[in-house]
């Protein structure tokens, strides 16, 4: 990230209002009303602001808009964009050779007066880096932290000039434009947990490490992509859904994997509470499992993420390194609705240990209360045990006190945990780091530890040090 000296909201906007070439309008519906008015107090507004709107009434909105099920959501504020575009590049064509046009738009909901709703908000800038050329897209959306209203308007205002400076002044360095949009705003008080740019001038960036930024640089604990490698709104996206979560490194991806997820996903169907038809697989990567020596390798994350999708699934990052605070996040994003976590015997071995809490005055019944608490299951795939043809399980698992032995009866009596079965047990022998090193070291074999075309695409595009020769016995 290069160089970089913070500079207030009010610098920002009156350095736009100043530059002659950037000309264009805000929309603000809902409680957003604040975004324009930073440039109106900055003064030389004249200079950049040729329309403002404002509908806080839905009717009026619905007027300009046209009707919607939902306001606070992308597709309301792509419409807004839309228009708000449209209406501008036709109304100012004589400028169209010598200015920037940009459009903002946003829809947000702010804490009430009874303090019953979570305020969020979608942000949206449609805009040209160079005149008289097709525009690009910037989305974001924010969830806000402040416990009034007032407050929480007020930082959506700073984050929108934020944007709108960033988009012209950081368009060359993604990292430093995401770090930005925090600018003049305490830690803790806004969270971007989405960020999409798209366009001509951005047919470089892979959204997905858009996504990857905004967990590394803290402005988000998670994110959440499509198999098509779209970046999603994870409480939009997982609304409703029976989210099945299966965590792991997946460098590379193997038929342990696989088998984890085809027997978890067997028994989570099995649940009383469960509506088959909204069930949401998620394969989660933790930001620690994709660092080495505190860098994170892009293009191995990258390559990660593309066998996954190449099978069909939705990835999230996150930053949850402890399960009960994965789980919190998930059920918050599904109204409680069933949640199935999928974890190996000995990941459940190291979570029984009193040293991951700490920071938790509870400790481990704590982490177990916010674990179990909610509307979770936990399934337990089995591992090979040292005696040949044993098996470790719930039922012998080693754990560091006897008193915790009481815990896990419990919580398989009351359903909130069990065992799962594997497929084949000649496939436990099967360990990623094992794979990857036979791959470096050219050694035979290792195809028939991964999934067809996992080794398919590991070998065309050489990864994890693939040597080039073996694209030939493809």
């Amino acid at each position: 990230m290069s160089a970089y000296r913070q500079i207030g909201i009010r610098e920002k906007a009156l350095a736009i209002n100043l530059d002659p070439r950037i000309y264009g309008s805000f929309a603000e519906i809902g409680a957003g009303q604040e975004v324009s008015a930073n440039f109106f107090a900055a003064g030389g507004a004249s200079g950049t602001i040729a329309l403002t709107t404002s509908a806080y009434d839905m009717k009026i909105s619905d007027s300009i808009y046209g009707a919607s099920k939902k306001y606070v959501a992308e597709p309301r504020l792509m419409t807004m964009i839309d228009r708000e575009y449209t209406n501008l590049s036709e109304k100012l064509n004589h400028r169209k050779k010598e200015s920037l046009f940009f459009s903002f738009a946003n829809t947000v909901e702010v804490l009430n007066y009874y303090k019953t709703n979570r305020g969020h908000g979608w942000l949206g800038l449609r805009f040209q880096l160079s005149p008289d050329t097709p525009p690009n897209t910037a989305i974001i959306h924010v969830v806000l932290h402040d416990n009034d209203g007032l407050m929480q308007q007020k930082a959506l205002g700073r984050v929108g000039v934020n944007l709108l400076y960033g988009v012209y002044h950081y368009n060359q360095d993604p990292e430093l434009l995401i770090n930005s949009l925090l600018d003049g705003l305490g830690h803790g008080r806004i969270e971007i947990d989405m960020m999409r740019l798209t366009g001509p001038d951005f047919q470089h960036i892979d959204n997905r490490l858009m996504s990857l930024l905004l967990v590394k640089n803290g402005l988000t604990d998670a994110a959440l992509f499509g198999p098509d490698g779209d970046v999603l709104q994870a409480s939009q996206a997982l609304y409703k859904k029976n989210i099945l979560v299966l965590r792991g490194r997946f460098r590379p991806l193997t038929h342990v994997n696989l088998d984890m997820l085809k027997m978890g996903l067997k028994e989570f169907r099995k649940e009383e509470d469960i509506d088959v038809d909204r069930i949401q697989i998620l394969f989660e990567l933790t930001l620690k499992d994709l660092s080495a020596d505190g860098k994170i390798d892009e293009k191995d994350f990258l390559d990660r993420v593309d066998i996954i999708s190449s099978l069909g699934y939705t990835v999230l990052i996150s930053n949850y390194q402890k399960y009960y605070t994965l789980v919190s996040y998930l059920s918050d994003s599904v109204r409680n609705r069933k949640v199935g976590v999928i974890l190996g015997v000995d990941n459940l071995k190291q979570i029984f240990e009193n040293k991951y809490y700490d920071t938790l005055k509870g400790q481990l019944l704590e982490a177990y209360g916010r674990l179990f608490g909610r509307n979770v299951k936990v399934y337990v795939y089995p591992a090979l045990g040292e005696e040949e043809g044993a098996m470790r399980t719930l039922d012998n698992i080693e754990l560091e006190s006897d008193d915790l032995y009481h815990l896990i009866n419990y919580l398989k009596q009351v359903e909130k945990i069990e065992d799962i079965q594997c497929s084949n047990r000649d496939i436990l022998h099967i360990f990623s780091d094992q794979v990857v090193q036979m791959i470096k070291d050219n050694d035979e074999g290792w195809e028939f530890m991964v999934p067809s075309i996992v080794a398919k695409r590991i070998k065309e595009n050489q990864l994890f040090g693939c040597k080039p020769e073996l694209v030939e016995n493809i």
